[in-house]
């Protein structure tokens, strides 16, 4: 296959270099869409033919504007009934699945009954008038599918990952398409880029498949080989050739056997591996090791999925019932009646929210507070509206009243507007659900200045606590004190949490998750533990690099840990093997490996210092809004190796917001990729389904 022209390798070198998205942004539009473009072609616009797959790629990616902006004019489903458009070019984006093949065949063969009348109908009046045929038109439909046959003019082939000898030779059997077909190309890219530096696999039932019926691993091994190759075309795509790391299985000791679920790292990792090593016969791609690549699974981090993330975007999705990105607000009515309901996807175009995503909470309120004090105090038309009162005393409704008012300024009040809106709505939860109060608990539960007394003491003196909000905290506890959930103990304590069957289910399926050496050292100390409410247990330890500036804010994911010590060539190879030993090369003897390994120019570990939340919001701190813009190119042009994180099961939003600052901490980009992003709820629901129901709380005395 061909590639687009921009080095996109981390270890190019490049002045160009590129992030992520903008990589798979620009193959798609550029290298798949343009280079659709014929010189003698008289067509000026396209059809873009997509299945339910490529369209989720595309849409990730592209927005609609960038797709027209290539000529695209008609975006169409495979699997729909399309009309059929003989004068255009058609892009087919599709996977290469037999179906696929068949439908493509289909449309340009002309053998689709719906669509041979017309086809034939206008080629009999083509031939007759335009060739003089005194005979076409008792020519049959087969007569003029040879002739010229099909949907489109002509077909521009490109498929998602790559395709088998079978599929292609049934291609080149059909001689009336073949001839007709501009290009049949693997683009390798079927990833879900959702972020600039995170994409997804969309093996949405991957926690379920993977941890769920462990008599049945069909389903597993099904799952895992659709994550091996997608994650495969994300190297192939970026022309990336990773050193594949892994968590290995460990046992306690020699009788101890390891099950499906100990492995899933080390299938997935050898799954990749094997198609990396076909990725190697595609012209560019790199022969020696440019990146690291890091395979773990949920149960490597079983805290983060539940506990309360105190970040702006992380708040947003778990308290707001968001639809993805998708936020709903009212906006006053432009023709004086009742409010109007207005769809917002809070995305990296917003410069605001691209500033306050990974903010801690109290600091997106002053930021947003310092934004509106800002804008008042510079627009002498601002100060009219809202008079004599505090900036702080503006409501939403106010500032709905001065994009009205003030037309020229409505983008900038709109947004702010908004951001106001949502940052309120949040505080307002967090005060209803006296989730301050549960947030210390739960984080001093993780970092073991708490224990099973203080959550005692907080079930049986906080009855209004939320439902939801008891069971992430006994989930969090589940995994913290595993054995204290083992029979009529962890009965007693759901009973007091007052939680339902279904919800006392999702809290044992956390044993699930938890690695066969935890697991097993929990059961082994459940004797000694059985009766000690006061000892405590910490899941992390304090990081001395790190300064708590605001509340709450101590907790992090393991991976945050871990991808350090990666980066600094201190992670251990015995826990976290890698598939390309033994390569001489990983060991330090090759310049790629002794330049991925370099420590980084980056603040050390060691070093104490404010964290970024912390700064002066006058100092460009890579955070304002106009900082991220104005620098967002020109570091890039400084990044080292890529390091790549995947997380089979499901990924946590403060895990992607964990590489977002760890790419300017080691200045090397750190991608996150996982089956999905899930939010609290969402893991949860998941985790329900592990299993079904089979305890009772009924009549349980404690």
């Amino acid at each position: 296959m061909s590639y687009s022209d921009s080095d996109s390798s981390s270890g190019a070198g490049d002045h160009h270099y590129k992030n992520f998205k903008q990589i798979s942004r620009e193959r798609l539009l550029h290298e798949m869409l343009r280079s659709a473009k014929v010189k003698d072609s008289k067509s000026t616009w396209k059809v873009l033919i997509m299945d339910k797959v490529t369209v989720k790629v595309m849409s990730y990616s592209c927005k609609m504007g960038d797709i027209t902006a290539e000529g695209v004019s008609l975006v169409e489903d495979i699997y729909r009934r399309r009309q059929p458009l003989p004068s255009m070019d058609a892009i087919y984006f599709i996977q290469p699945t037999k179906e696929n093949v068949i439908m493509f065949l289909s449309d340009m063969a002309g053998r689709t009954p719906l669509y041979r009348k017309y086809v034939k109908d206008l080629l009999r009046n083509t031939l007759h008038e335009g060739l003089n045929l005194q005979n076409s038109k008792h020519m049959t439909a087969s007569d003029i599918c040879i002739l010229l046959s099909g949907m489109w003019k002509r077909a521009f082939v490109y498929f998602s990952s790559p395709i088998s000898r079978e599929l292609v030779a049934h291609i080149k059997k059909d001689s009336t398409v073949l001839p007709r077909i501009g290009a049949l190309s693997e683009m390798n890219l079927e990833y879900f880029a959702i972020d600039s530096q995170g994409f997804i696999t969309d093996n949405g039932k991957a926690l379920e498949d993977l941890f769920g019926d462990e008599e049945n691993t069909r389903k597993a091994d099904a799952c895992l080989n659709v994550m091996a190759n997608r994650i495969a075309t994300v190297f192939a795509s970026l022309r990336e050739f990773p050193f594949v790391r892994y968590r290995a299985a460990k046992s306690l000791d020699p009788m101890t056997m390891t099950t499906f679920r100990d492995l899933i790292p080390t299938k997935l990792a050898a799954g990749i591996w094997n198609c990396l090593v076909k990725c190697k016969s595609i012209p560019n791609f790199p022969q020696q090791e440019t990146c690291e690549l890091l395979v773990l699974d949920r149960s490597i981090d079983q805290i983060a999925p539940v506990i309360h993330e105190w970040t702006y975007d992380a708040m947003c999705h778990d308290l707001l019932n968001m639809e993805g990105n998708k936020y709903v607000h009212e906006v006053p009515s432009k023709t004086g009646g009742p409010p109007e309901k207005k769809e917002v996807l809070l995305e990296e175009h917003d410069p605001i929210w691209l500033e306050l995503r990974h903010a801690h909470i109290g600091d997106a309120n002053l930021r947003l507070h310092e934004k509106m004090t800002n804008f008042v105090s510079k627009n002498k038309a601002a100060q009219h509206q809202h008079g004599s009162r505090d900036v702080g005393e503006i409501s939403t409704r106010d500032l709905q009243k001065m994009v009205q008012a003030l037309p020229q300024y409505s983008e900038q009040i709109e947004k702010l507007s908004l951001h106001v809106e949502i940052a309120g709505k949040i505080n307002q939860i967090i005060t209803e659900q006296g989730l301050k109060e549960l947030g210390q608990l739960e984080q001093d539960l993780v970092f073991g200045d708490a224990g099973m007394k203080d959550v005692i003491k907080f079930l049986t003196t906080n009855e209004a606590v939320s439902h939801e909000n008891k069971l992430r905290l006994m989930m969090i506890l589940a995994a913290i004190y595993p054995e204290k959930f083992e029979g009529e103990k962890g009965l007693s304590l759901m009973k007091l949490a007052k939680l339902s069957t279904e919800d006392a289910n999702a809290v044992n399926n956390m044993s699930l998750l938890a690695p066969l050496s935890e697991s097993k050292k929990g059961s082994a100390s459940s004797f000694s533990l059985k009766f000690d409410i006061h000892k405590k247990r910490a899941a992390r330890k304090d990081r001395c690099s790190e300064q708590e500036t605001w509340q709450l804010s101590r907790f992090y994911p393991i991976i945050e840990e871990l991808v350090e010590k990666l980066s600094l060539g201190e992670l251990s190879k015995d826990d976290y093997p890698c598939m390309n030993d033994p390569s001489p090369s990983f060991h330090g003897s090759s310049p790629a490996a002794a330049s991925i390994h370099e420590a980084p120019v980056a603040h050390s570990m060691r070093s104490r210092r404010t964290p970024t939340w912390a700064r002066p919001r006058g100092s460009d701190d890579g955070y304002s809004s106009d900082s991220v813009l104005r620098h967002a190119s020109s570091d890039l042009k400084k990044r080292g190796k890529r390091i790549f994180v995947f997380i089979a099961g499901g990924a946590t939003r403060s895990e992607l917001r964990v590489c977002h600052k760890l790419t300017g901490k080691l200045n090397r980009e750190v991608v996150l990729g996982s089956t999905s992003i899930d939010d609290p709820q969402q893991f949860i629901t998941k985790l329900k389904q592990l299993t079904p129901s089979e305890i009772s709380l009924d009549d349980l005395q404690i």
